[in-house]
C-alpha cells in the first residue's frame, strides 16, 4: 500500500475530529467547514510528503493549524472583521452578571489566545497527550503544558468555575 493510499483511507475517520478542531479555532461552523475542506485538499494533494512513520491524525491536524494560521493572516492584510451579527446584540447592556451568565464555554474558547486555544482543542477536546500535541504545533512539550495550564486558569476565571 503506498504512502498516498494510507492517507486516503485514514482521512474519512478522522472528518468527525477535524471537524472539532476546526471549530475550535474558527468559532462558527462556516469558516470550520470551509477549514476543514482546504485542510483535506492540503492532504490528498501533498499525500506524498506524509511519512509513513508519523501518524496521519497528527499529520493532517498539523495541516489544519497551518491553514487557520494562512487564513489568519489573509484576514489580517485584509483588514477584515468577522464577528457573527449575535456579537453585538448585548452591546450596551448593564451588569455584569448578566453577562457572566450569558457567557458560553464556545465564546470564552474565542476569547483565549490562538496558542492556548489550539493547546486546549488537541489536548481537552481531541485527547491527545502532551507529546503528540507539541509535535502538532512544533512546540517543546513545555509549551504546551504552560499553555494548557493558563488556558484553564482563563478559562475557569472567565465561566466563573473553581
Amino acid at each position: 500500500m503506498s504512502d498516498r493510499d494510507t492517507v486516503c483511507e485514514a482521512l474519512p475517520a478522522l472528518l468527525p475530529r477535524l471537524r472539532r478542531m476546526a471549530r475550535a479555532l474558527a468559532g462558527n461552523a462556516a469558516d470550520a467547514d470551509d477549514l476543514v475542506q482546504l485542510a483535506l485538499e492540503r492532504a490528498l494533494a501533498r499525500a506524498d510528503q506524509w511519512r509513513p512513520d508519523g501518524r496521519v491524525d497528527a499529520w493532517v491536524f498539523g495541516i489544519l493549524r497551518n491553514a487557520w494560521r494562512d487564513e489568519l493572516r489573509a484576514r489580517a492584510r485584509k483588514q477584515a472583521v468577522f464577528v457573527a451579527e449575535e456579537a453585538g446584540l448585548s452591546v450596551g447592556e448593564a451588569g455584569v452578571e448578566r453577562h457572566v451568565e450569558a457567557l458560553s464555554v464556545a465564546e470564552a474558547m474565542a476569547r483565549l489566545p490562538p496558542e492556548q486555544r489550539e493547546v486546549v482543542a488537541l489536548v481537552l477536546v481531541e485527547g491527545m497527550r502532551y507529546a503528540e500535541a507539541a509535535r502538532v504545533l512544533g512546540v517543546p512539550e513545555g509549551t504546551v503544558t504552560s499553555r494548557l495550564s493558563r488556558a484553564r486558569v482563563a478559562l475557569r476565571d472567565w465561566l466563573g468555575q473553581e
